[in-house]
């Protein structure tokens, strides 16, 4: 198999169903999501350093990692039916599920935290912000084309995923979150309302 095509030499790339300019939206959306993914693989590289403390996230960053070749395949699609999506409402719930499950772990935060802390936590937190900007790269995509709306929904709740595991990724290395200092309280909890 060849790595190099040469078709790309024009700032043109192949989509599935066309061909668009390298820095189409479309392009833009999948590539975000594909960085996303490289930073998840960094988190899990940590994660293989920490003797077993994060088996049970390790397993989760790993589906998320395909659902993000999910994602990114969903929107490479010029044309698709709504069928043919591989991104469902489920994961979404699931991802809810996650959150639920990591945040009953960490410990009680009124305010914004300072990105940081443990190795592991500083690199969900690149995760997190890679995700916003890929949520919002597919939300441009999708004020001017049809895309599978719960790719978006995804990213926006795997940006809150992403949120809590880096927190409990401090929690559980017993490393404490930095709140930021200027920042009014705008965090309850569920279960104190």
């Amino acid at each position: 198999m060849g790595i190099y095509t040469r078709t790309g030499d024009e700032g043109q790339t192949s989509v599935i169903g066309g061909r668009v300019i390298k820095d189409d939206d479309r392009v833009e959306a999948y590539g975000t999501i594909d960085e996303l993914n490289c930073f998840v693989g960094q988190a899990i590289s940590f994660i293989d350093q920490t003797n077993g403390k994060f088996e049970d996230l390790r397993e989760h960053l790993l589906e998320i990692q395909q659902e993000l070749f999910d994602c990114g395949s969903d929107l490479a699609f010029v044309k698709i039916s709504e069928t043919k999506y591989k991104v469902r409402d489920e994961m979404v719930t699931r991802l809810e599920q996650w959150i639920d499950q990591y945040d009953a772990e960490n410990p009680k935060v009124e305010r914004f935290i300072l990105p940081g802390g443990s190795l592991l936590s500083s690199t969900l937190h690149v995760c997190r912000t890679v995700c916003r900007r890929a949520e919002r790269r597919a939300v441009t995509l999708g004020q001017h084309t049809d895309i599978n709306p719960s790719v978006r929904r995804y990213l926006n709740r795997l940006s809150d995923y992403f949120f809590v595991v880096a927190r409990t990724a401090n929690a559980r290395q017993q490393v404490a979150d930095i709140e930021y200092v200027r920042s009014k309280k705008v965090f309850r909890r569920k279960d104190k309302e």
